[in-house]
Formats: C-alpha cells, sequence, structure tokens
C-alpha cells in the first residue's frame, strides 16, 4: 500500500498526459506545436474523513502556440462533450491500470481485478485499509461499517453531461471559470485546496463519541457519521500524507523549468529569465500591482490576520519597520513579554508583635 501511494505523482502524470493531448488535438495542432498547463492537487481524503485519494486539476480550457512572430498566442477549445468525456475514462483507466499492472501493484484474474499489497504488520497500513472501506479500525467494533445518521429521504440520482464514470474511474469537468471571473477562479481554487477537516462541522457528543458533519448529504440521506475517539485519530493518521511528498504540481507551461512560463503568467517569472533594468526601475501598472500581494496581504489572506489593523481601536497601523535578524526578534519578544506579564501586587515585611513593655509601663 505504501509504494501505490507513492505512485499517484507517476499516475498524475498520466492523466496530465492524457488530458493535455487531447486539447492539443482538439485545438489543431501537435505535441511539437502547442502546449497547455495545469495545476494539480492531490486530495486524499472524502467527506466522511476517509482515505479516498483523487486528483483535482486545474487546466487551461486551451493551448498555447507560438505565431509568426514568435509570440505565444492562446486558443481556445470547446467544452468536452459526453462523448469526449467518455473516451477520455475510458483510455485513463487503460493506461492507470496497465501502469500499475506493470508495477506489481494490480493483480487481475478472469472474474476480479485487486491490488496486491505488501506488508500486513504495517500498522498504517492497516488504518489506511479501514479508512478506505469505512470501516472501524479499534474496539469490540472493529471491521463494521462506521455508524451514520440519515436525516432526509433519500434523493434520485442525477446524471450530468459533464462527468462520466467506467471501472471504478470517473473524470469530471463540469466547472469552468472565464479569464475574467477572478472571484470564482479563487473561490475554485481555495475549495480545491482546502484542508481534510471542517472544525465547524465536527462536534462532541454527550455520549463521548466524534460527530461529524457530511459537506453534501449521500444519495441515501446520511448527513452525519460518528466515531470513537481512538477510531477518529486511526482516521486522521490515514489521512496524513509521507514526509516529503508534494500534493502540489505543476504541468506543462505552470512547470517551474518550462522555458515559455514567464510569457504566460502574470508574475512573468520562469527559467532562465532575469528581469530587465528598465524593469527594476519602471513602476508597476495597476494590473501588475493587482497580481503581486505583499507579504501582509498573503498573512490576511491565509491566516486571516490583519496586522494593518489595530486590536484596540480598528484603526489602521502603519508598517514602520521589518526585523529579520532573530537575535533582534528574540529581544523584542522576551521584553514584550515582560512587558505583558502581570505585577504581582507588593507585600510587606512581617513585622513582629508589639513591644509589652511599652503598653504596660505606669
Amino acid at each position: 500500500m505504501s509504494a501505490w501511494l507513492l505512485s499517484v505523482a507517476s499516475e498524475g502524470e498520466i492523466v496530465y498526459r492524457t488530458l493535455a493531448t487531447h486539447l492539443i488535438r482538439k485545438a489543431g495542432f501537435n505535441k511539437h506545436s502547442a502546449q497547455t498547463g495545469a495545476v494539480t492537487l492531490i486530495q486524499r481524503f472524502g467527506s466522511a474523513l476517509n482515505l479516498n485519494l483523487h486528483f483535482h486539476m486545474l487546466f487551461l480550457d486551451g493551448v498555447y502556440a507560438e505565431d509568426q512572430y514568435g509570440a505565444m498566442r492562446f486558443h481556445r477549445v470547446k467544452a468536452p462533450t459526453r462523448e469526449e468525456l467518455g473516451a477520455l475514462v475510458h483510455q485513463l483507466s487503460q493506461r492507470v491500470s496497465r501502469y500499475l499492472e506493470k508495477k506489481g501493484w494490480l493483480q487481475r484474474d478472469m472474474e476480479n481485478t485487486y491490488l496486491l499489497l505488501d506488508g500486513d504488520d504495517d500498522a498504517l497500513l492497516q488504518f489506511q485499509g479501514y479508512s478506505v472501506t469505512y470501516r472501524i479500525a479499534f474496539g469490540p467494533q472493529a471491521g463494521r461499517k462506521v455508524l451514520s445518521l440519515q436525516s432526509i429521504p433519500p434523493a434520485p440520482a442525477k446524471e450530468s453531461d459533464r462527468v462520466a464514470k467506467q471501472a471504478g474511474f470517473s473524470l469530471h469537468a463540469g466547472v469552468m471559470a472565464d479569464s475574467q471571473q477572478k472571484e470564482l477562479r479563487e473561490r475554485l481554487c481555495r475549495y480545491i485546496s482546502r484542508p481534510a477537516v471542517s472544525e465547524k462541522r465536527l462536534a462532541l457528543t454527550s455520549q463521548g463519541k466524534v460527530r461529524y458533519e457530511l459537506k453534501t448529504p449521500y444519495r441515501d440521506g446520511t448527513t452525519h457519521v460518528f466515531f470513537e475517539p481512538l477510531d477518529f485519530i486511526a482516521r486522521l493518521a490515514a489521512l496524513v500524507p509521507r514526509p516529503r511528498v508534494n500534493l502540489t504540481r505543476f504541468h506543462g507551461l505552470f512547470a517551474p523549468n518550462n522555458k515559455h512560463r514567464a510569457l504566460v503568467t502574470p508574475g512573468k517569472r520562469g527559467k532562465g529569465r532575469k528581469p530587465t533594468e528598465v524593469e527594476c526601475t519602471q513602476e508597476k501598472t495597476i494590473e501588475e500591482r493587482r497580481n503581486a500581494m505583499t507579504w501582509m496581504q498573503r498573512l490576511k489572506r491565509v491566516f486571516n490576520i490583519d496586522i494593518e489593523q489595530c486590536e484596540h481601536c480598528g484603526g489602521h497601523v502603519k508598517v514602520v519597520a521589518c526585523i529579520e535578524d532573530p537575535a533582534v526578534i528574540e529581544k523584542i519578544l522576551q521584553h514584550l513579554a515582560l512587558k505583558e506579564s502581570p505585577s504581582l501586587a507588593r507585600v510587606n515585611d512581617a513585622r513582629g508583635p508589639p513591644d509589652q513593655s511599652v503598653l504596660f509601663q505606669c
């Protein structure tokens, strides 16, 4: 299982090459005369905190090709039809299955196809197996299905023209954002890069069980799942990726080493390109300033920390200095910690009893 999990990067390359070849041919070019690009986010979780490896890919809806003047020009293609999605998912299932079979991780017989998993004594492997099959990993109920709550009536299955399924593989191409729809594109990026657990939908019942609300109810009406605390920890352990495995991949024109990346991206950064003296001295346009966020804006966007707003009065705060020396930072933090620590009330020294001889003098 561990080796199979490490193969997701290669499988992602298979998926990208298949879809990129389709786009290039549909635009009327070949792989030598045109290129496309994509960003892949490898997600390991499902809505019920189950291990569910799948790819979210942001694809260009066209290709870039050089015109007669040597400039990169974009050629848009139409949205895929249902027949094209069916042919693509069939091609993907065949290529990925052949790759897994070649690596020795997939075994076929006359009736079934199953994975060959090594390392039965691996505890993490067992957690992952229980998580994939929606089963309990610990306790007297180990091996049984996770307790779920069906609080709404079952919904009929809906078929979409932008979804194709075959042999356990599915391909969805129903979401599109135009180049001018910046907010929609940002919302889409936030959705596919979201964390595995939503704290807003997580709660603890009066019986001590962990209750998790599904983001979208299942077709059978399931809206919640319940875990024992130890089994919940096992679920989280199964979702943790292996060390030094990047879950965000850049393909084609968006790859760091692509020579055309600087020509098609707003940041104009790419391999072998250095800013000229004119670019260093020239002021950025409004569009360029809009595309390049400051570190303060990124801090607010990612962690919701706004350091430009006063925490006491809510007014605007101006940054006067940016300190990067660790030694200086440590001294400032120590000074602030001493300054903010509450001072203890002064306690007078204890005094002895009064002089009794003075009190009883005649």
